[in-house]
């Protein structure tokens, strides 16, 4: 019996392992991406995303793959085709340049013959497979829910995370017509060990993505607001939230830091704002949650400034190092890190910021941790990698004479440093 035929439009850190499962399920299955760099490691069983669980996949499963940067040969055959491009917000206003691409691409090589589901996983805002992904690939030949079936799933997936690898994670699911949502429904339910839910309509669907993560925005600002307030009335934050953290209903703690980063929640919540104000409705509470994550970077650099006038060192003349450039433990994504724009903001004041990431070396200007911190005037916690915060003890700063420390992640031994004698200024304490 024939293989049912997979394509996979992007291969980046949500379509790389869903390639993996399906192929890992039997599927027959071909990925498209425009990078020619990524499809030849990827060719050569080498992962673009540092990753050790998706190495180790990729290592076994990566010949099952087909791989291409030409649509015609990606997409011939398939009788499923699943987008997975970035759909970014630039100047906070959704881009969909990427989407409409693979769309594009999809409606002049569709393979009309096995009337393909088409499936977006990209996160959009409601409407948008409807009223923009569909037109595109209609054209003016082609009929949904007769030529081809459009769904979407939004993605969901937690990058380094072995507690919640993309087959256990629940999913959401919606089509354009109910055979599309039976061929859908049958698709998720091979590969995926997990829930899978029904909506009544696309918009809805849509909807649950930029909702998941406009609420994780809403709430890390919450406590970014109370915690440059506690700093003021002298008030440990962290120790409140571990108060409040023992109410076993009606709470749940989110953690203050130095901004909000990564594809989703720095990103989604426009899509949400953009769409609301089309529709003649203005999101208040969830722009204002915008302005205060993205205030923070600028509020590590204001501690910066302060833990240095505390030392009496000049700004100019400060070694100042930043420690991670991801924008979350043990990945190598920096998109939107806070952690760049507080080097940003750092240089424009005539600071020469020493970076170092393990997993961003290509971004470190400093070889090891250790080289990074000896001699610092201050040192970022700007990312809570494992390996900091086991490594940064007060010992270790004491003995490589770290002046002061921003724990902008709230991670490291407050009261063993400031015994220590080394400054400590920590987020919301």
């Amino acid at each position: 019996m024939k293989k049912t035929a997979v394509c996979i439009v992007g291969l980046g850190y949500v379509g790389l392992p869903l390639a993996l499962l399906c192929a890992q399920k039997g599927f027959d299955v071909r990925g498209l991406d425009p990078d020619r760099k990524k499809i030849k490691l990827i060719s050569r069983g080498k992962s673009p995303i540092k990753d050790r669980e998706l190495e180790k996949k990729l290592k076994k499963l990566g010949k099952k793959i087909s791989i291409s940067s030409n649509a015609k040969q990606a997409l011939e055959g398939c009788d499923i085709i699943v987008v997975c491009v970035p759909t970014p917000a630039k100047g906070n206003k959704p881009d969909l340049g990427p989407l409409k691409k693979a769309c594009k691409a999809i409606a002049e090589n569709i393979p009309k013959e096995k009337k393909p589901l088409v499936i977006i996983e990209s996160t959009v805002y409601p409407g948008t497979v409807r009223h923009v992904v569909k037109p595109i690939i209609e054209g003016k030949k082609l009929e949904a829910g007769k030529d081809f079936f459009l769904a979407h799933c939004p993605e969901r997936i937690d990058p380094g995370s072995r507690k919640w690898p993309i087959q256990r994670i629940p999913r959401v699911f919606s089509a354009f017509s109910a055979k599309g949502r039976k061929r859908g429904l049958a698709f998720y339910k091979r590969i995926l060990k997990a829930k899978v839910i029904c909506l009544s309509n696309l918009e809805e669907a849509e909807a649950v993505k930029v909702v998941e993560n406009t609420f994780r925005d809403i709430n890390i600002a919450f406590v970014n607001e109370l915690a440059k307030s506690f700093e003021k009335m002298g008030i440990d934050l962290s120790e409140v939230l571990r108060g409040a953290g023992t109410k076993p209903f009606g709470f749940m703690p989110f953690y203050p830091g130095p901004g909000v980063g990564g594809h989703c929640i720095s990103q989604d919540p426009y899509y949400l704002i953009a769409r609301a104000q089309e529709s003649g409705f203005t999101h208040r509470f969830l722009q204002l949650a915008r302005e205060i994550n993205n205030s923070m970077p600028l509020h590590v650099v204001s501690l910066i400034s302060k833990a240095l006038k505390s030392a009496g060192i000049r700004p100019e003349r400060a070694k100042v190092v930043v420690l991670g450039l991801s924008y979350k433990p043990n990945v190598d994504d920096p998109r939107e890190s806070p952690a760049i724009k507080v080097i940003e903001l750092l240089k424009r004041k005539g600071v020469k910021p020493v970076a170092f990431d393990p997993f961003l070396l290509r971004m470190s200007n400093a070889k090891s941790l250790a080289k990074a911190v000896k001699n610092a005037d201050c040192i970022v916690i700007a990312t809570h990698h494992p390996q900091f915060i086991k490594k940064l003890t007060p010992a270790f700063l004491k003995r490589n004479r770290v002046r002061a420390v921003i724990d902008a992640r709230n991670v490291l031994d407050k009261e063993g440093i400031i015994k220590k004698e080394i400054l400590y200024f920590g987020i919301g304490r």
